[in-house]
């Protein structure tokens, strides 16, 4: 079997996986978060914080319940660092620097997951359990309760009321999260994934000395990693490591579970607004992008040209061989839009116009198919704007799920399309301006610049994957991209539930002969352009100088 065809095949098998899990996984969401019973283990929760889950919240309390929570969890990370060195389970690790810890904290909190550090070296067993751990499930459930407010925004009319974010909390990690991440995880482990709580020990001679690795709570850890799309590995390698992804199996079943949620939570979106076409719409957007990004980014893996790349069969520098092209093109496509920010493969070694693929990926905003509820409602938002465009081709009211968007409306979901590129953009500006920051470069020119742009790009949309080639643990990296991912985390919410409250105080609108007809192939087609012309006119000057002029060169 040739490895374009074996490449094929895994995309065939990872897509009817994918499609046999989204009624169910999406009926189920739905059921959680329509649910008004309380599970008994949710009462103790609800009890031991002192939070009422039967009160209905306006958009301004349900975001103070957002930022409240996650700037203690900033907080509590960051403390749990700068104490690991007289913590039990340290490993003799000593405390992080507080410009890392802060980096880390900010990282984790943010559904981020971007590491500065290398993580058998610098993070001991209650920092990676009781730190990173949680958060990859709770800051999970956070963009999943932003989701589902802004859902029932679209649902709900005359009310101000968008449920209870410690509800949707609780519900998110209790009902979905752990009970999926147990069994991801037990699959993990009998894929040879290690899960243990073991030191620091010798394997053997490598390169004249010695070679020392410390177990950890791996499978645990991997299994909500990729399924809350988070993508902080336990190993500085990532799932390019065999203890975090051993074979080819353990390799498609980690990217299944970055997509698993995504793209079932459409359903859920449809079920709970009244209209399950509706949903598909938003799915059928998601996976053509997703599936034309995979196509694109094979194509130009295996077929570059140059005699080397012949004779190895396609860009083969920097690929894990357990996994070969195709698998490592699926798996970077899926981790870059989507959230995720793990990688089994280094994105630096791509060709130019590979690594530029990944770089658009993340700057479409993560919504083909995004992060965990992130990517819905970065996807509702772009169908907001899509259908004001129709509205005004057409000289009509822009109308969507039977609700006005007017100017209140198109300016909330301007601001939510505008606070990314800014901080990306900016801030890369002031990297390549300033002397220090270019000195972390690897590489100059066209890549060198490739870097820096990726990473800023990665943290302000809450990726957290690397491009490799930059020493990013520099006071001026771990804060500036520490900042870059609190504001891109936390901003854009404040719009979202602005939106959602607007959305649900507004009287339904019935659907005339004249309304556009937002679950019809016609209007999907319109989506996507949307997004990659607004992607485009955005970032494109920006790729010019980095991965088109070195793909093109």
């Amino acid at each position: 079997m040739g490895p374009v065809l074996a490449g094929v095949l895994q995309l065939l098998a990872l897509i009817a996986a994918l499609a046999l899990a989204h009624k169910p996984l999406g009926t189920y969401m739905a059921k959680v978060y329509t649910s008004d019973k309380h599970w008994r283990v949710e009462k103790w929760i609800y009890k031991g914080i002192g939070a009422n889950p039967d009160t209905e919240m306006r958009w301004p309390a349900y975001l103070r319940g957002v930022l409240a929570f996650s700037a203690v969890g900033v907080l509590f990370l960051y403390l749990l660092q700068r104490l690991q060195g007289v913590l039990p389970g340290s490993l003799g690790f000593a405390s992080i620097d507080p410009d890392q810890a802060f980096n880390t904290a900010a990282s984790f909190v943010s559904n981020t997951n971007w590491q500065s550090y290398y993580g058998e070296q610098a993070m001991g067993h209650v920092v990676q359990t009781a730190g990173l751990a949680v958060q990859n499930f709770v800051s999970a459930a956070v963009g999943m309760a932003v989701a589902v407010a802004l859902v029932r925004g679209f649902a709900r009319s005359r009310t101000g009321g968008l449920g209870n974010f410690w509800a949707d909390l609780v519900r998110g990690v209790v009902r979905v999260l752990v009970p999926i991440a147990v069994v991801g995880a037990l699959v993990l482990v009998a894929c040879g994934v290690i899960q243990n709580f073991s030191g620091i020990h010798e394997v053997g001679q490598f390169m004249g000395g010695t070679q020392q690795w410390n177990g950890g709570a791996v499978a645990s850890q991997e299994a909500i990693k990729e399924l809350g799309t988070n993508g902080g590995g336990y190993f500085n390698a990532n799932s390019a490591h065999p203890f975090e992804n051993p074979t080819p199996f353990s390799n498609l079943f980690e990217i299944f579970l970055i997509l698993l949620i995504p793209f079932s939570i459409t359903r859920t979106f449809g079920i709970m607004v009244g209209s399950v076409k509706q949903g598909y719409a938003i799915l059928a957007t998601m996976a053509t992008i997703w599936v034309g990004f995979v196509a694109l980014m094979m194509w130009t893996e295996f077929a570059h040209h140059g005699p080397a790349f012949e004779a190895a069969g396609g860009a083969t520098e920097g690929k894990e061989v357990r996994f070969g092209i195709g698998a490592s093109s699926i798996f970077a496509v899926s981790t870059t839009l989507t959230s995720t920010g793990a990688v089994d493969s280094f994105h630096s070694s791509f060709t130019g116009l590979g690594g530029g693929i990944t770089l658009l990926g993340m700057m479409l905003g993560e919504i083909a198919p995004g992060g965990v509820g992130s990517g819905l409602y970065g996807m509702l938002i772009m169908a907001v704007i899509a259908v004001f465009i129709a509205g005004l081709m057409v000289g009509r009211t822009p109308e969507y799920l039977g609700k006005k968007i007017g100017s209140r409306e198109i300016k909330l979901a301007a601001c939510y399309i505008l606070i990314t590129p800014a901080l990306v953009l900016v801030f890369t500006a002031f990297a390549m301006a300033l002397p220090t920051p270019a000195n972390s470069m690897t590489n100059s020119g066209a890549h060198g610049f490739s870097e820096i742009l990726y990473a800023y790009t990665s943290g302000a949309n809450n990726n957290g994957s690397a491009f490799a080639g930059l020493n990013a643990d520099t006071q001026w990296f771990n804060t500036t991209i520490g900042l870059a991912m609190l504001l891109g985390r936390f901003l854009p919410m404040v719009f979202v539930l602005a939106l959602a409250g607007s959305l649900a105080e507004q009287k339904p609108v019935p659907a005339t002969a004249g309304t556009l007809r937002t679950d019809k192939p016609l209007y999907a087609g319109l989506l996507v352009g949307t997004i990659i012309i607004i992607t485009g006119l955005t970032y494109f000057p920006a790729l010019a100088l980095g991965p088109l002029a070195e793909g093109l060169a």
